[in-house]
């Protein structure tokens, strides 16, 4: 098995957020050297692969351990949200994994009468949502709101919150949350 020493390193630095001068400013170790290391046109000794590793810094051991990431996906067809929810809501995720992600995407729907629950959602962060079809209650602190299609809601979710869906047909929403909280 061959090991990609050049993508692993720029992958470790960027996780750093280092550039190419910085890491060469903090090694050592001259900037030419660091390019053609990452664009593996050289294949550094682990002397010379070390003291670059000491300007991150991170060691041999944890930076042969690494996995970096795969590329992440851009775009899903429909059917490939993943389901989240349970019983009368539910809650179709953009993406599979949100770990180191900022943000999560939603499209929920509430069948008549479903019900986020009595005890009032309360995490870190801030949630939005624009109403697709039928009619959404929702509850923040003490104000509450009959929303329809095309209207929308956006709030800090250390404050309690609920939602309803209201009337006789399902009600679709399309919301954002920050940071991940599901």
């Amino acid at each position: 098995m061959t090991v990609d020493v050049g993508g692993r390193l720029r992958y470790v630095r960027e996780r750093y957020n280092l550039s190419q001068r910085e890491l060469a400013k903090r090694s050592g170790v001259p900037n030419s050297t660091i390019s053609l290391i990452e664009a593996n046109k050289v294949n550094p000794s682990i002397g010379a692969l070390k003291r670059i590793l000491d300007g991150v810094p991170i060691g041999l051991a944890e930076f042969f351990a690494i996995e970096p990431d795969k590329p992440r996906k851009i775009f899903y067809a429909a059917e490939e949200l993943t389901e989240i929810g349970k019983g009368g809501i539910s809650y179709r995720q953009v993406g599979e994994n949100l770990v180191g992600r900022a943000l999560q995407i939603l499209k929920e729907r509430y069948e008549p009468g479903a019900d986020t629950g009595r005890v009032p959602l309360v995490h870190d962060g801030e949630e939005g949502g624009i109403i697709i079809s039928g009619r959404l209650e929702v509850t923040v602190d003490s104000e509450r709101r009959i929303l329809g299609p095309g209207d929308a809601y956006y709030f800090e979710s250390r404050r309690p919150h609920r939602f309803r869906c209201i009337g006789p047909v399902p009600c679709e929403v399309v919301s954002a949350c920050t940071p991940p909280s599901f």
